[in-house]
């Protein structure tokens, strides 16, 4: 099969993400915050006290850029980082109170940018989105993962 650029499912979905990225930049520019940012403060909005390696676990992305992210959270002033009371080598991180009062302004400004998004989508649709996402993530996965047996012979 010839695909011409356009068909690849991968640069579709490569247009969209910038798009996405773009606005919310945009979006979030007035609170101080990036993008990547702005999912570590979600995950702590939602839950507290969360470790570097859990942040990194739940948004796939290596330590480094999690503690570099942190850092400049805890420069802004709306985290602070302290030892784990269970592990010592590990790093929690908890909402100042200048970032439980972001929460307030910055939720909306994401539940208004999902509503746009998923404008006109059906529920059914988003469902069938997430499974074809997963999907595809899956796909990768396990190509990486026989990758790494090859290279492990």
């Amino acid at each position: 099969m010839n695909l011409t650029f356009q068909d690849y499912i991968s640069i579709k979905i490569h247009k969209t993400d910038l798009k996405l990225t773009s606005y919310i930049k945009s979006q979030l520019k007035p609170y101080n915050l990036a993008p990547e940012q702005n999912l570590i403060m979600m995950l702590l909005w939602e839950e507290d006290g969360l470790s570097q390696n859990q942040l990194a676990k739940q948004l796939n992305k290596d330590k480094t850029n999690i503690a570099r992210m942190a850092s400049n959270l805890e420069d802004k002033g709306f985290i602070k980082r302290e030892g784990s009371q269970s592990d010592r080598r590990s790093l929690e991180l908890y909402l100042t109170a200048s970032g439980q009062q972001l929460k307030e302004k910055v939720l909306p400004v994401a539940e208004n940018f999902n509503d746009i998004v998923c404008e006109g989508i059906t529920e059914d649709e988003l469902k069938q989105l997430d499974r074809l996402l997963t999907k595809m993530n899956q796909n990768i996965e396990a190509k990486d993962e026989r990758k790494d047996e090859g290279n492990a012979k």
